[in-house]
């Protein structure tokens, strides 16, 4: 399968609805930041999508009256995700494929020029000037690097929104992740736990205060 690094998120998603075979389903908060949490951990794009075809040929195997409530979310497949990453892992490492970017350079100068005008518009300006300042041109030939700028300038941007949330906030970010996690806590250890608790929190915080994601997995 040929992978392409930045089309993580949508490949995803794509690859879930397939295999839940019911149509048009959207994914939840939940959903999104175990994906960002597996993407940060580094997980293959393959383990993944090899890992929600087990848990679904897994889940239809059981008998019709245990199949009665659909799988409403990729937490179901977190435990046979991390097998197969973990058998990836064992196995003899692939050669690195470089990734190539799915989009052209006019596309990322439009989408790093609207994040820098909304961060200009939050008052974050020493944050829009680095980001408007990115020598795209150069930056396009080597994504990697591009990546890494964007997020050095994201981790400052979610490091303020933390620093000035109120304990109020917080708490019902908590609360509603727990809420959605409860079924599948079971699947997960307390080290993905930790780390999905930091994206979904992330997530929240963004969104609330209406600021963009700057990574290219946005774009």
């Amino acid at each position: 399968m040929a992978e392409n690094y930045f089309n993580y998120f949508t490949e995803i998603e794509e690859h879930f609805r397939r295999a839940r075979g019911t149509g048009l389903f959207l994914l939840s908060p939940l959903d999104w930041a175990l994906i960002e949490s597996w993407k940060n951990a580094g997980v293959p794009l393959e383990a993944v999508l090899r890992g929600i075809d087990a848990a679904f040929e897994k889940w239809r195997s059981r008998p019709a009256r245990a199949r009665a409530q659909m799988v409403n979310s990729l937490a179901y497949c977190a435990q046979a995700i991390a097998a197969q990453a973990q058998a990836m892992a064992n196995a003899a490492p692939a050669p690195r494929k470089e990734a190539k970017a799915p989009f052209p350079i006019e596309e990322v100068r439009a989408f790093v020029s609207r994040n820098a005008a909304a961060l200009k518009n939050a008052g974050c300006d020493d944050l829009a000037l680095a980001l408007a300042s990115l020598d795209l041109d150069a930056l396009y030939s080597d994504l990697e690097q591009l990546e890494q700028r964007l997020t050095a300038i994201e981790e400052k941007m979610i490091a303020r929104l933390r620093a000035s949330a109120s304990e109020e906030a917080l708490y019902e970010a908590r609360r509603a992740l727990d809420r959605d996690l409860k079924p599948y806590r079971g699947k997960m250890t307390a080290e993905q736990l930790a780390m999905l608790e930091k994206q979904f929190l992330e997530r929240r915080l963004l969104e609330s205060a209406g600021l963009p994601r700057l990574s290219l997995f946005y774009l």
